[in-house]
């Protein structure tokens, strides 16, 4: 399977021009750069790899089922409201709730990314068990878009 490098390189534009604006909007509200900055490279790489892993599975389950092509936006939008984007992690209580909720890939992402730019409380065990979480996603994405690949042009 070959990605092509204009897809991941657009990806990448996009994003170091929305950190270019983020840095102005930090500049401007008078918020601190720190260290914690250089966490954003790790960050955004397993946000990449997520995306890939998702990306794989969907792709291959469209391909075999067509109704999933019509799914994707939906399960998009629960997907975010699933990611603590527009609330805090702190309302999700800590201990088996708050660990079943960090099976989410994007969660500890989510979360090591406000704490690198903005402080606050630093990624815990939630950032490992989202980064086990997006390996697994990747590696299963890959193992059945690989199996999966011989029928495609039957199918398609």
């Amino acid at each position: 399977m070959i990605i092509p490098l204009s897809s991941v390189l657009a990806v990448l534009v996009d994003f170091f021009i929305s950190l270019i604006l983020l840095f102005v909007a930090m500049g401007v509200y008078h918020m601190a750069f720190s260290w914690k900055i250089l966490w954003l490279i790790p960050l955004t790489l397993l946000t990449v790899l997520a995306a890939l892993a998702v990306g794989l599975w969907l792709s291959a389950l469209n391909v075999q089922y067509r109704d999933v092509q019509q799914m994707v936006p939906f399960l998009e939008q629960m997907w975010m409201y699933a990611t603590p984007i527009v609330y805090p992690i702190s309302i999700i209580p800590t201990g088996t709730l708050r660990s079943l909720y960090s099976l989410n890939p994007m969660v500890g992402v989510v979360q090591g990314f406000r704490w690198a730019l903005f402080g606050g409380t630093p990624p815990d065990i939630t950032l490992l068990i989202s980064s086990a979480m997006v390996l697994v996603l990747l590696a299963s994405g890959l193992f059945y878009f690989r199996r999966m690949e011989k029928t495609f042009a039957d199918v398609v």
